[in-house]
Order: structure tokens, then C-alpha cells, then sequence
């Protein structure tokens, strides 16, 4: 996986350099500025490419398109029904080694309001779902999140961290498991299977986006499967607890229409559209 290799390469911060510029709006922005490139030697050449990219970033804008792009080429796991819910109280009320995993999915600066560096807000979404689901289940939580390979000011506490303190503070609900080293997924997955596996957890319950779940199902599967071959063991097994697939309420025509929800899906979307292509290769 490309993704790996540049972790192993020591180039794990070239990562998210290399999802900019090949998220939108970048390939579109480049697309015109050929046009403009061709435009006096080859004017239809150079039309038809800023034609393009103008439709690409209007495209790339659009809820309608992000949601079509997600349910066409991510195949997610549907979230936890009441049955569900009820079956998993029950196994946790008998005993049974189970947790709920919370991946964290950004933080924001300092935000001077609280005076301190806050969870972005896909990170504070999977949270609040990560402690309902709790409190529904009663089944313990974790948090798995560092700084991030973006991360400059090590002053910002590492995003399990903060969402540890946002769990008792504000939700009033304590997480029994933190970690706190993690750059990215695939080490969310290793550092955490490692964590839960010492700790006798049979089972984990992943809560995030339903557009990063296929990719985080696969990371913690295959560290679950490395680390109970390193360890003779049975691997610990690993449930999509789904949440974040619901888009914001417009009008058929606004769906089609370019707004900063849009980019911000469409932006998501196709980094996993993205993840899953580069972990093929």
C-alpha cells in the first residue's frame, strides 16, 4: 500500500501534501491554468480544458455529487439498529470483553473561547456517538488519536487526550482506554488492537464516518489478524458501528448547486475514494 510504504520510508509526512494536490480543487485549478497554457496555440485545446475544470469544480462543489460519488464507490457498513444495540447490552451484561473504539478525525488550535485547543468537529460527532452507543450498551470506551503528521505545536495535546477530558467534562462519561500516539489509521489500528489485546478485549465495536469505515475496517482487521498470529491467539474481532452518513437538508435543485458543504464532503469522499485505490496498488 502506497500509504504504508511512505510510513516505512520515513515519509509519513508527505501524506497529507500529496492528498492535497490531488483533491479537488487542485487537479481542476491546474486543468485551467493548461487551458490558459494552450490557449493561443491550441485555443480549442485550451477551451475545451477550462471548460472542463470549470465543470469539475462545480461538480466537486455539489452535495448531490458527493453523495452519489459515496454510495456508488464506498461500500459502507450500515450503522447499528435497535436489535443490535439490545444484543450487544446483553453480551456486555454477561460478562463479555467488549469495547467501543472512538477514532479521532482532526483537531482545530487553540480556540480562544476555551482557552484551549478544542476536537474538530468530525472528532466531537464520533465522540458524542461513541458515548451514546455507551450508555446504550454499556460498554466501555476508547479513544484512539495523536497530533497527526500536520501536527507543528506539540503544545496541542494529542486528540485522544482531549477527547478524554471533553468525554468526563462534558458528556459525563469517563473512557477506560486512551491512545494517544497515532498519526493516522493504520497506526490507530495497530497501536489500539495492541492496547485492547493486553487488556483481554474480545471484540471491538469502530465508531466513525461512514465514508472511513471501509478503510478503518480493513487497518484494525489486519492488525487484529498480525497481532493474534504474533501472539497464537484468536483475533480480536472487529464491528462497523457506523454514524455521519446523513447529509445536510436542501432542495433538490440547491443539491446541484456548488456551496462549502459540498467541497467539504465532496473533499472526504474522494480521500477515501483515494485510500482505496492506493491500497491496491
Amino acid at each position: 500500500m502506497i500509504a504504508d510504504w511512505l510510513t516505512s520510508a520515513g515519509l509519513g509526512v508527505l501524506k497529507p501534501v500529496l492528498a492535497a494536490l490531488l483533491l479537488p480543487p487542485v487537479p481542476f485549478l491546474a486543468l485551467a491554468l493548461a487551458g490558459a497554457w494552450f490557449a493561443r496555440a491550441r485555443p480549442r485545446t485550451g477551451r475545451a480544458c477550462v471548460l472542463l475544470a470549470c465543470a469539475g469544480v462545480w461538480w466537486s462543489c455539489c452535495i448531490g455529487a458527493a453523495e452519489w460519488v459515496e454510495r456508488t464507490c464506498l461500500a459502507e457498513p450500515v450503522p447499528l439498529d435497535a436489535a443490535q444495540r439490545a444484543q450487544l447490552k446483553a453480551r456486555a451484561a454477561s460478562g463479555e470483553r467488549l469495547a467501543i473504539v472512538v477514532l479521532g478525525g482532526g483537531m482545530n488550535g487553540k480556540a480562544v473561547e476555551y482557552g484551549e485547543a478544542d476536537l474538530g468537529d468530525p472528532s466531537l460527532a464520533r465522540l458524542r456517538y461513541g458515548v451514546w452507543l455507551a450508555r446504550q450498551t454499556g460498554i466501555p470506551l476508547a479513544a484512539s488519536g495523536g497530533r497527526g503528521w500536520t501536527a507543528t505545536d506539540m503544545s496541542v495535546p494529542a486528540e485522544a487526550a482531549r477527547m478524554a477530558e471533553i468525554a468526563q467534562a462534558e458528556f459525563g462519561t469517563p473512557l477506560r482506554w486512551v491512545e494517544a500516539t497515532s498519526r493516522d489509521t493504520h497506526e490507530n489500528a495497530a497501536n489500539t488492537v495492541s492496547l485492547l489485546q493486553a487488556a483481554g478485549v474480545r471484540e471491538i465495536l469502530l465508531v466513525t464516518h461512514g465514508n472511513h469505515m471501509p478503510r478503518a475496517l480493513r487497518e484494525f482487521r489486519a492488525a487484529a489478524g498480525a497481532a493474534a498470529s504474533a501472539a497464537s491467539s484468536v483475533p480480536i474481532a472487529v464491528v462497523a458501528a457506523t454514524m455521519g452518513q446523513a447529509y445536510p437538508v436542501s432542495t433538490p435543485l440547491l443539491q446541484w448547486m456548488p456551496s462549502g458543504d459540498g467541497l467539504r464532503h465532496m473533499h472526504a469522499v474522494l480521500h477515501e475514494v483515494l485510500a482505496a485505490v492506493g491500497d491496491r496498488r
